[in-house]
């Protein structure tokens, strides 16, 4: 058994990791810096941080950002969850509709960003919120169906049958026998969308309008006047937070063993 083959496998693998993470923890690094820019660190401070939190506007910001990510990825599961189950359920189209989800996935972000800025402009809706809200669920959606389809496709049909044999409605048979079998892939899907809706700037950027901004407009707007050490407190944060949620849903899936769906099978 060649014994090297592991290790130059590890090793390729730390060092894919460090070129991927070596600029976050860069920008980390030097968003405690004392001095006003990334050219040499002159001292440990705080200072951008408390700048961050005694900054209205900019908390703002960041309200509008959570709760365009929540609701969003909320509306987004929901249909997206229904649209797997319906997808799941055809015969003959199951490859071409599947196939229409995939390109909008895989399309440009300036693209849907440039046809929902049409779309809006035709249907006299201002941009703002809802225009931002709305971009949002729909791009999310077809990421949610591919999260559940995989669940779907594990279930044994069968379950379905029984269940149907011994007199359950069709309601019954999603609340007890399908939903329950499928709670990791909505979870997975929730968070999918919620990082995605965290981190996109193509879309929002067509889709935003005057009084109204995400975290992702507002860092390129700051980038655009010059570097500072705001963008570099400013992204710290965002990153911590999108950490926390890939924390939260390792613990809820996979700590001890621990499967979500096993809350609604008691």
């Amino acid at each position: 058994m060649n014994t090297k083959s592991p290790k130059i496998a590890n090793i390729f693998l730390i060092f894919i990791f460090f070129i991927l993470y070596a600029p976050i923890f860069y920008l980390i690094f030097y968003s405690f810096n004392s001095g006003g820019s990334m050219s040499g660190f002159d001292g440990f401070t705080l200072d951008w941080y408390r700048e961050l939190l005694g900054d209205t506007r900019l908390l703002i910001i960041v309200l509008n950002t959570l709760v365009i990510a929540l609701l969003s990825s909320l509306f987004a599961t929901i249909i997206g969850t229904f649209g797997a189950i319906g997808i799941h359920s055809l015969k003959r189209s199951k490859g071409s509709v599947l196939g229409l989800n995939n390109v909008l996935i895989v399309s440009p972000d300036v693209i849907i960003g440039a046809s929902f800025l049409i779309l809006f402009t035709i249907a006299g809706i201002r941009l703002g919120f809802y225009s931002v809200l709305l971009s949002h669920i729909a791009f999310s959606i077809p990421i949610v169906v591919l999260m559940v389809l995989p669940k779907l496709a594990e279930m044994n049909p069968s379950l379905i049958d029984a269940a149907r044999d011994l007199g359950a409605t069709r309601w019954d048979v999603f609340t007890k026998v399908i939903f329950p079998y499928i709670t990791p892939g909505i979870f997975a899907g929730f968070f999918m969308a919620l990082t995605y809706s965290l981190d996109d700037f193509a879309v929002t950027f067509f889709v935003t309008g005057n009084g109204f901004s995400t975290l992702s407009v507002e860092i390129y707007s700051m980038a655009r006047q010059g570097i500072s050490l705001n963008i570099n407190a400013l992204s710290t944060v965002l990153f911590l937070f999108t950490l926390l949620l890939v924390s939260i849903y390792y613990f809820l899936t996979q700590r001890g063993g621990f499967r979500v769906g096993g809350w609604f099978r008691r």
